[in-house]
């Protein structure tokens, strides 16, 4: 009887009619891995083909595959499981659109939102877009370092293609050279269409030098107003060290009970660029006037602060914040996270405000120093920590609108108008020196301020429309009213006159 092992192969021929020659261990392990390998190969390949042709046909058999070949918990994001990706919207692009976002964090995350939408008019395929590196700030993050740049790409694949670098064809290293201008700013559907669409038939590559408000607040259809709500609200997410770091953070406020979170925009860069100097000595002065004459686009160089405060265009100084809360109704015990840069004046101009409100916080305080480490030197970063927290407080109070300001409100809006107090400076400011120079006294000063702030704390209204005046009418960001209410009910939520009865004051309830 002849006996074979699994592992021998039976070789015949006239020469020897009958020969055994035995296989090695590694021999048989490689053709079992290269059969495996082959198998599983053949196994995708199946499955894709499926899913293209009939995408449900197959929907439980390839969540298992995904189950079993899913990396383990530990190794997960743990803020976000990986939502199924949304079928690609297929359309013949017109070519490439390149972007370079100038500003900070806010103005770029707009110029981003904005960006997707004028390449998902004109049919394009949008490269990440860059980040600005050269302004006040001098941030070298890209943006890959803030967002999410995987989720970027994934949850807006249905609506235009986003790739992270032009082709190498188009690379400068051939010798190509993209064509590169500035969009006209507050621009329309027919402007972007009949004036910049010819031009990618030319050049294939156009570069957007610069994105901050190139697209108009109003006169946009609806389906590329709500695609720019989809962008802002669910198509940009910070990467998981930023959010990890943002959850951390409101989880130690919310700890400690509820929270005001306070944008004191009294920062060097927002000084200089607007000419107020109240409250600063004569040397402050000067030194902020010599910072402004070293921006070439800050326009304005010779600026009157006094002029400008009194017209309500400077941010609180951190003395009338102080006065500002209180009139408000906020006591001693009140927990509030200072949401900004360095102050300018440092603690010496804080002091009043920490007298007054002694549990007064920061991310500097809140956190340990070797956790912050990795954000240091990288400002949008570390304003995206403090975005974070301004969207989870229980009010949010801006000193300034800027674009930190204006986009946190139609954020908090969003959330379900979530309660933010907006400051009405010029009235403010008018009622401030009458309290200081006596004439006014507190109860009065406080019952005054209450009242011109009552229509002033985040409640549902239309946005003001003025024609040809762009930068005076109300901001898209500030309050995306299309995103805001689906049916029959919007009028009512959106009409000034219903919702007033909503208002609450700050005193009572945070």
């Amino acid at each position: 009887m002849e006996v074979r092992s699994e592992n021998s192969i039976q070789v015949r021929s006239d020469k020897f009619p009958s020969t055994v020659i035995p296989r090695t261990r590694l021999q048989v392990w490689f053709f079992r891995v290269c059969s495996s390998i082959l198998l599983w190969t053949c196994l995708v390949h199946i499955v894709a083909v499926a899913e293209l042709w009939h995408p449900r046909l197959l929907t439980g058999f390839t969540s298992r595959i995904s189950w079993i070949t899913r990396p383990p918990l530990r190794l997960q994001h743990s803020l976000h499981s990986p939502p199924p990706l949304v079928p690609p919207r297929y359309y013949r692009s017109n070519g490439f659109l390149k972007v370079s976002c100038n500003g900070g964090l806010n103005q770029m995350r707009a110029a981003i939102c904005d960006m997707v939408t004028v390449a998902r008019l004109l049919n394009l395929t949008l490269v990440v877009p860059e980040l600005d590196k050269k302004s006040f700030w001098a941030d070298p993050s890209d943006f890959e370092d803030i967002f999410d740049v995987r989720h970027f790409i994934d949850s807006l694949r249905d609506e235009v293609r986003i790739v992270r670098r032009l082709p190498k064809r188009f690379s400068s290293k051939y010798g190509f050279e993209a064509f590169q201008m500035p969009p006209i700013s507050w621009s329309n559907e027919k402007y972007y269409l009949e004036q910049i669409l010819p031009l990618f038939s030319k050049h294939k590559v156009v570069h957007f030098n610069r994105t901050d408000t190139r697209l108009a607040n109003n006169g946009i259809p609806l389906f590329l107003q709500k695609l720019r709500c989809r962008v802002n609200f669910q198509g940009l997410r910070f990467t998981p060290q930023i959010e990890t770091l943002g959850h951390k953070l409101v989880h130690i406020l919310q700890e400690k009970g509820p929270f005001v979170a306070l944008h004191l925009r009294y920062e060097m860069d927002m000084l200089a660029f607007s000419g107020c100097t109240h409250g600063c000595t004569v040397e402050e002065a000067e030194e902020l006037k010599r910072l402004r004459y070293t921006y070439p686009w800050w326009r304005e160089k010779e600026i009157v602060s006094e002029e400008r405060r009194q017209q309500g265009l400077c941010p609180l100084t951190p003395e009338e914040a102080t006065l500002f809360l209180q009139a408000l109704g906020f006591t001693k015990e009140t927990q509030i996270y200072i949401a900004s840069g360095e102050i300018y004046g440092s603690e010496r101009r804080l002091a009043p405000l920490s007298a007054a409100f002694p549990r007064i916080v920061k991310k500097e305080t809140l956190l340990d120093p070797a956790e912050l480490q990795q954000f240091q030197n990288h400002s949008s970063q570390m304003a995206a920590l403090d975005f974070m927290v301004t969207l989870a407080s229980n009010t949010f109070i801006p000193t300034y609108d800027g674009n930190m300001a204006k986009v946190v409100e139609g954020h908090r809006r969003y959330l379900g108008f979530k309660k933010s107090i907006l400051p009405d400076r010029k009235k403010l400011v008018e009622l401030l020196d009458l309290h200081q120079n006596g004439t006014l006294p507190w109860n009065d000063f406080a019952l005054a301020v209450r009242q011109a702030h009552e229509k002033r704390m985040g409640q549902p209204f239309h946005r003001r429309i003025i024609p040809d005046k762009p930068k005076e009418e109300d901001y898209f960001y500030a309050n995306p009213q299309e995103c805001l209410c689906e049916g029959t009910g919007c009028e009512d939520l959106l009409d000034p006159g219903k919702s007033s009865k909503a208002t609450m004051t700050a005193g009572e309830q945070l």
